[in-house]
């Protein structure tokens, strides 16, 4: 056997020396004989030693190292260097020449010596044949890269841990990390974020080496750790390609992205529920609602208030992701929800565009503003009602006046008949308000006050209107000022009795044979005012007194004569006639 122990594989006489740690933080080891005679042990230079050195090389220790190897003249016998490959073995057991065991007992990674080694603790009086002459002292300048025992486990270092930890890893977890991977001394052999992407594994099933299968259990999202990994627990006697030398300790510094079981489902969490909810969400439901979108880290990836509109889907019926299908059932009007959602609920391996990566869990803050079924009606609660005096109620065709406050469900005050300091008119089942509204209105006493919702079918739609957002439920709070009798479909004007007998001959004021417009309107307002008829209510009386005329003056003339003065009446009769 060499005497530099069965471990050198490339020089038989010159075995790599072994990564050996230093035993004592820099005691002397070096003994002149009094007189200045032979050296009697090692003397050791330390000419760099580095700050942090959270460990020393301890006899049994694996260790590599570089070393260059020269005679006192400063000739160079043999180096590790030259042969490009670092040097590896067991520090103490006696597979190095006396004086190196000694040499390397407590050394720091990264630390540079210089060791003396007088003859006896080297090669002594043979010498090594060819290469070490006989009684020869040999210079070693060391560096020490690496050091591990047999009784190393993973060490694991939180560097950073957030405040909120929704879930930690377990075997069976698939987790997305960044990472910087680099060896004990500190050259880096690779890097996720080089390449821009995490790299996406699970745990404890064998696609990771058993270090890393290790130091991720128990990591919560968004969390920081340094893990060191003995080579037993990474790529072993081996290596790993160009970039692991065999017999290497590993460090990684990880930052865990986010974390899921394939097992999982969609986790809720309720952050405000506003009270009396009365109504949830179910499927087929239409809801309009806002988001803040984050993976697990925190990184925003999406919201809707950053459009400034909201995001108005059906639920449970496949138009969004099935875990925000799940996910938004349940929900109340005005609620806040995160609903978390696993990647296979969501864009799965593919991910969506170069926001959303493969395998990314989701999640969602979810504010809910309003939500209803296309089946549903106007719901009508009455707020106050007179107690006396309420013998009529509207009805379609009534001309009704009415004060309101318009908003979303929300709250978001739309409009309010106050803010024009008068009430609304409007005739029930004419054109001009949402159909809710005319429903919403009728059976009402003068003076009752009641809160209508009106789904947007029977409000202002998908497209909405000034003001009021697409598909928008609508929340009326109305007080029925006053209520009048309308008039029949397609009418102007009627009388309360039966018309005057010679109708032309009392308008033909003048009784020139014509009737020109200033003597139809002084009739018709003269009837008005005894009490005889009444003009369509909550319109100007000129402009319905005028479209009345333009009826009559068939031909146009600026005129009214007798064979063109008709009653609606004797029209829709003569129309009978004509169809049948």
């Amino acid at each position: 056997m060499s005497p530099w122990g069965s471990l050198s594989r490339t020089l038989p006489l010159f075995p790599i020396l072994l990564l050996l740690l230093l035993q004592a933080s820099g005691r002397a080891l070096s003994r002149a004989s009094p007189g200045g005679g032979p050296l009697e042990d090692v003397v050791i230079e330390r000419y760099h030693v580095p700050r942090a050195c959270p460990r020393e090389v301890q006899m049994g220790d694996f260790i590599r190292y570089h070393y260059n190897g020269t005679f006192e003249d400063g000739k160079k016998f043999d180096s590790s260097y030259d042969r490009g490959a670092t040097v590896a073995g067991v520090v103490g057991v006696g597979r190095l020449i006396t004086g190196m065991d000694r040499g390397l007992m407590g050394m720091c990674v990264n630390e540079r010596r210089r060791l003396i080694v007088p003859p006896h603790l080297g090669y002594g009086s043979i010498g090594v044949a060819g290469l070490i002459p006989p009684d020869t002292t040999l210079y070693f300048d060391v560096v020490l890269l690496d050091v591990w025992n047999k009784e190393d486990s993973v060490q694991v270092n939180t560097l950073l841990r957030p405040l909120f930890c929704p879930r930690m890893v377990q075997d069976s977890d698939f987790v997305r990390y960044h990472y910087n991977g680099t060896l004990l001394d500190g050259t880096a052999f690779d890097s996720s974020y080089s390449r821009s992407s995490t790299y996406d594994t699970y745990v404890g099933s064998g696609w990771l080496i058993k270090g890393m299968d290790q130091g991720l259990l128990g990591m919560c999202p968004g969390e920081k750790r340094k893990i060191i990994i003995p080579p037993f627990l990474a790529y072993g006697e081996k290596g790993y390609g160009t970039v692991i030398p065999p017999q290497a300790s590993l460090v990684f510094h990880v930052l865990l992205i986010d974390v899921h079981n394939p097992k999982d489902s969609v986790q809720l969490e309720t952050l405000l529920l506003p009270p009396g909810c009365g109504r949830k969400a179910v499927a087929g439901d239409f809801m309009r609602y806002h988001y803040n979108g984050s993976l697990m880290d925190g990184t925003i990836f999406d919201s809707s208030y950053s459009r400034n509109h909201t995001y108005n889907t059906y639920i449970g019926q496949g138009y969004i992701i099935p875990g925000m299908d799940q996910g938004l059932q349940g929900v109340c009007i005005g609620e806040l929800r995160r609903i978390t959602i696993p990647p296979h609920l969501a864009y799965g391996e593919n991910g969506a565009g170069d926001k959303i990566p493969g395998s990314a869990v989701l999640i969602f803050d979810v504010h809910v503003i309003d939500f209803h079924n296309p089946s549903d009606t106007v719901e009508s609660q009455t707020l106050s009602r007179p107690i006396e005096g309420c013998n009529e109620t509207t009805k379609l065709g009534d001309f009704v006046r009415y004060h309101y406050n318009c908003s979303l469900l929300d709250g978001t005050k739309l409009f309010s008949s106050h803010d024009y300091g008068e009430p609304q008119e409007a005739t029930l089942g004419a054109s001009k308000v949402i159909e809710g509204l005319n429903t919403g209105l009728q059976g009402m006493c003068v003076g009752e006050k009641r809160q209508l919702i009106i789904p947007p079918h029977l409000g202002h739609g998908e497209n909405g209107a000034r003001g009021v957002p697409g598909s928008a439920v609508l929340r009326f709070e109305v007080e029925l000022v006053s209520r009048e009798d309308g008039l029949p479909e397609g009418y102007l004007f009627v009388w309360h009795g039966d018309p005057p007998t010679n109708l032309y001959e009392n308008m033909d004021l003048n009784k020139d044979g014509e009737i020109p417009p200033e003597e139809f309107s002084t009739f018709i307002k003269s009837q008005v005012a005894e009490g005889k008829g009444k003009l369509m209510p909550g319109q100007d009386p000129e402009k319905t007194i005028g479209d009345m005329f333009q009826n009559q003056d068939r031909n146009q003339d600026g005129k009214i004569t007798m064979e063109e003065l008709k009653l609606k009446s004797d029209e829709d009769q003569e129309r009978v006639h004509e169809e049948l």
